[in-house]
C-alpha cells in the first residue's frame, strides 16, 4: 500500500465532498510518507489529508482575493506531530501540570467485560461516584465496578449525563442504532439554509487568506477549539467565548488558544445573550460544541442565527452526530473510540489484555481541521452565490471515515516520533502563562504562510467585542 497515494486519494474525497474545484488539486504534495506511527488504522493518512484540505481551502479564499495561486506541502511525520500538540507543549521548559483524573481509563465490570470511564472534569468525576456509591479513590472504583454488568453501567451512566463508554467490538458496533443512523452521513457537511446576498471574503486588506474575517468560538478541550485555532492561523480575528462557570483543562486553553482573544459570558445571563447576540450580528463564522439542540435551546438555533445575522455561517461538532439515538450523548475522542470498536481493534491488534487506543486523538485533530475546512468552504461559497451556511462534523462521522478504510498490516512501516522530529516542529513564544514550546502550524504555503500571531491569553482576558 503507497501511502502517498492513500493521502492524495482522502484529500480527493474530502475536496470532492466539499465540491472544490478540481484543478486546485494540483496544488498539493505530500512528503515523509513512508512511516506513520503505531496503528492498524491509517491515522498517518487521516492527519496529513485532513491538514491539506483545510490548507488549499485557505489557499483557494487567497486566489480569490488575490488571484493569486500557490503550493502547498504537507509532511504526514509533522502532520502527525500536529495531532499531538497538546502533548508536547511546554511551559518554561516543563509540561503542564498532568490534569488527568485518576478515574480516567479502562475498567473491568463484574461480567469480565470493559468499560471506559472519562473523569477529567469534577462534575463528570462525581456524578460517576455518586452511580457507584463509592468514594474518590481509584480502589474503591475498580471495586465498585466489579459488581457492575458492563452494559448496564454504560447504559446508567449515560442516562445520568455522565462520561463513560462500553468497550465494543467493531461487530457489536455496527449493529447498533446509532452506527445505523451515521451510515448514511458524509464525513463533513456543508448545506445552505438560509437566503443572504453574496459577500466579499471581508472588506479588509488581504493580507492573510482570512484577514478580516470574524470567528466566533464557542467550544472546550480540543476538536473545535483546534478548528478556530486553524482558522486564526490564517489571519482570522477569533474571539473564543468562555464561562467562568464552565470547567476547563489548563493545558489545552494553552496550546488550543495560540492565535485566539478570550471573554467571559454566561450565556444564563439575559444581559451575557444580548452581548452574544450583538457579536453574532458582525461575525462571519459562529463555531460551537455544544451538545445538539443545546444551543438552540438558549436562543441561538440556526434559524434565528440566520434570521439576525443573514449570511452567517454556523460550525456544529458534537461527538455522535446530530441524529441517532446517541445524539445528545456527551463524548470525548478516546469515548467515541471506545464506542465504536476502534479502541477493541487496537487493543486486539497490539496483543493486550485491555483495550488499545490510536496513538494520538485522531478523531479530535481530525474533525477539528475538517470543521475548519468546512468553514472556509462555506465562505467561499458565500461569496460566489451568497447564502446563510451550516456545517456539521462529529466525531463519530470521522471515526466512521477511519474505520472504512484499509487496514496497516504489521509488515508496514511504523515508528513513533523522534525528538528531532518533534523539535522541528516546534515554536517558542513568550505569554502571559510563561515563555511557551509549542507545535507550529506544519503545512507550508507558498504565498501565505500560517501562523499564531497572538500568544493564549488566559481565559477572559479581553472584553466581548470586536
Amino acid at each position: 500500500m503507497d501511502a502517498t497515494i492513500d493521502a492524495s486519494a482522502a484529500l480527493h474525497t474530502f475536496w470532492q465532498l466539499a465540491n472544490g474545484d478540481p484543478a486546485a488539486l494540483d496544488a498539493v504534495a505530500f512528503t515523509d510518507t513512508a512511516t506513520q506511527l503505531p496503528s492498524v488504522f491509517q491515522v498517518g493518512t487521516l492527519a496529513a489529508a485532513s491538514i491539506a484540505a483545510q490548507a488549499l481551502a485557505a489557499a483557494e479564499i487567497w486566489r480569490l482575493r488575490t488571484g493569486q495561486r500557490q503550493q502547498i506541502k504537507v509532511s504526514m511525520r509533522k502532520a502527525l506531530t500536529m495531532f499531538r500538540s497538546e502533548r508536547y507543549l511546554t511551559v518554561d521548559g516543563k509540561p503542564p501540570a498532568d490534569i488527568r483524573s485518576p478515574l480516567t481509563g479502562y475498567f473491568q465490570a463484574g461480567d469480565g467485560r470493559w468499560i471506559q470511564l472519562h473523569t477529567n472534569f469534577p462534575h463528570h468525576r462525581d456524578g460517576v461516584l455518586r452511580v457507584l456509591q463509592c468514594e474518590n479513590t481509584l480502589d474503591a472504583v475498580v471495586a465498585a465496578i466489579k459488581t457492575w454488568n458492563a452494559a448496564e453501567l454504560d447504559a446508567r451512566l449515560a442516562d445520568e449525563g455522565m462520561c463513560a463508554a462500553l468497550i465494543r467490538s467493531p461487530q457489536e458496533w455496527r449493529a447498533h442504532p446509532q452506527a445505523a443512523a451515521i451510515a448514511g452521513l458524509p464525513l463533513l457537511e456543508i448545506m445552505r439554509i438560509g437566503d443572504a446576498a453574496a459577500e466579499p471574503v471581508s472588506k479588509a486588506g488581504a493580507s492573510r487568506p482570512l484577514s478580516g474575517v470574524r470567528v466566533l468560538d464557542l467550544s472546550r478541550v480540543i476538536a473545535a477549539p483546534v478548528a478556530a485555532r486553524t482558522l486564526a492561523q490564517h489571519g482570522a480575528d477569533v474571539l473564543a467565548i468562555g464561562a467562568a462557570h464552565l470547567p476547563n483543562i489548563a493545558p489545552l486553553v494553552i496550546d488550543t488558544g495560540r492565535g485566539k482573544r478570550s471573554a467571559l459570558l454566561d450565556l444564563r445571563n439575559g444581559q451575557d445573550k444580548d452581548r452574544l447576540l450583538k457579536l453574532i450580528k458582525d461575525a462571519d463564522i459562529f463555531l460551537q460544541a455544544y451538545r445538539p439542540g443545546a444551543v438552540a435551546g438558549l436562543g441561538f438555533s440556526p434559524e434565528e442565527l440566520c434570521r439576525r445575522r443573514p449570511g452567517l455561517i454556523q460550525v456544529s461538532l458534537s461527538a455522535y452526530s446530530h441524529v441517532g439515538p446517541w445524539a445528545g450523548r456527551r463524548g470525548f475522542d478516546s469515548l467515541v473510540q471506545s464506542a465504536t470498536g476502534i479502541a477493541d481493534e487496537e487493543g486486539k491488534a497490539a496483543g493486550l489484555a485491555e483495550p488499545g487506543k490510536l496513538p494520538c486523538q485522531a478523531l479530535d485533530h481530525a474533525t477539528g481541521y475538517l470543521a475548519a475546512f468546512g468553514a472556509m468552504m462555506a465562505l467561499q461559497r458565500r461569496a460566489e452565490e451568497g447564502g446563510s451556511w451550516l456545517v456539521r462534523v462529529s466525531l463519530a462521522q470521522t471515526g466512521h471515515w477511519l474505520q472504512s478504510q484499509p487496514r496497516l498490516s504489521p509488515a508496514q512501516e511504523t515508528a513513533e516520533l523522534t525528538p528531532q522530529e518533534i523539535a522541528a516542529s516546534l515554536q517558542v513564544m513568550d505569554s502571559q502563562f510563561g515563555k511557551l514550546s509549542a507545535v507550529a502550524p506544519v503545512e507550508q504555503m507558498s504565498m501565505t504562510a500560517p501562523m499564531f500571531d497572538k500568544p493564549p491569553v488566559p481565559l477572559g482576558t479581553h472584553s466581548a467585542a470586536w
